[in-house]
């Protein structure tokens, strides 16, 4: 018992990045933009962030405050930088991949020099810890306490609302049936009085709060605090789009894909608890490279059934029909 209240209080802080992101780039696909940069997206939030958290670690507010602090800090920095990719894609139209791609190389070499500049370091350490020992009033609810409110952050309660803020806004609300309206037929949602290039930027803004977010739980939940300008954020943004596409473009779908691309990742650090992945007598490494290696079997099998939105990629031109 004892070794899944391990993998699940481990599991989950990996889990919301990979969900936040992929939540992101599905806003933003449905709109009918491409994200490629969404690994750029995380790691710049992260940057933003972690240099929030240092920048306040010593004014005396609280952990979790300061936190929320950086957590909006890095929404903020997720939308500025998701804009010059909905500039050129939807402005410019430009190709949405080559510009996604394009950005995720600009990313780590800035933050790279500001590190070098600024800390003579790769990256940015703080002295923060938002880990949460125990929730009071809830960490006594048998099971359930031990396995969601003990040992973990907060930013899991943050990514599941978000979750939820997320599903309401795609399938209750005008905005949700307009963003997927123009992922699917822009032309007709133009015909009937919707401004695609609006609901394309706003779909690719939606994609860098909630990337800057996931970049910053990254470090928070992955990392501990710290951001490394070299190494970047594992290629968590590409997972998040393995996730988004094996989840296809739905959020609860995606919210599973999370769990089990997290769960993955985390059993390459237990092996030594489960006797059956013990006893293979196997190199660490292997294990590591499962969620990678989980993710190209996954996309081989499930790439023929899956169901892209029809008009992602393609720029809109308001005289075609």
């Amino acid at each position: 018992m004892d070794t899944i209240y391990y993998l699940v209080q481990n599991m989950l802080p990996i889990a919301v990045p990979l969900l936040l992101v992929a939540l992101g780039g599905m806003f933003s696909e449905r709109s009918g933009v491409i994200n490629i940069g969404l690994e750029g997206i995380m790691l710049f939030g992260a940057f933003f962030g972690c240099l929030t958290v240092y920048g306040i670690q010593r004014s005396g507010m609280g952990p979790q405050t300061i936190l929320i602090i950086a957590m909006l800090i890095s929404a903020v920095a997720g939308i500025l930088f998701s804009m010059l990719l909905s500039f050129a894609a939807v402005n410019m139209k430009a190709d949405q991949t080559i510009t996604g791609t394009a950005l995720n190389m600009l990313v780590p070499a800035i933050v790279l020099l500001f590190s070098k500049m600024k800390f003579n370091s790769d990256g940015i350490t703080t002295d923060v810890n938002f880990y949460i020992q125990q929730v009071p009033g809830l960490s006594s609810i048998p099971v359930l306490g031990d396995l969601f409110f003990k040992k973990t952050y907060v930013t899991v309660y943050i990514g599941f609302l978000f979750l939820a803020i997320a599903t309401i806004i795609f399938y209750k609300t005008k905005f949700g049936l307009r963003l997927r309206a123009c992922g699917e037929h822009p032309q007709a949602a133009d015909s009937v009085g919707i401004n695609v290039y609006v609901m394309r930027h706003a779909g690719v803004a939606l994609s860098g709060f909630l990337g800057g977010i996931g970049g910053f739980f990254y470090s928070v939940g992955v990392m501990d605090g710290n951001t490394n300008g070299h190494t970047g954020v594992a290629g968590f943004g590409f997972l998040a789009l393995a996730v988004m596409i094996f989840g296809q473009w739905k959020p609860l779908k995606i919210m599973f894909a999370a769990l089990f691309f997290a769960f993955l990742r985390i059993l390459a650090y237990s092996v030594a608890l489960i006797p059956f992945l013990h006893n293979l007598n196997l190199n660490q490494t292997y294990f590591k490279m499962l969620p990678y290696v989980a993710t190209m079997i996954v996309l081989i099998f499930t790439s023929q059934k899956s169901r892209a939105p029809k008009a992602e990629g393609i720029p809109y031109d308001k005289g075609r029909r």
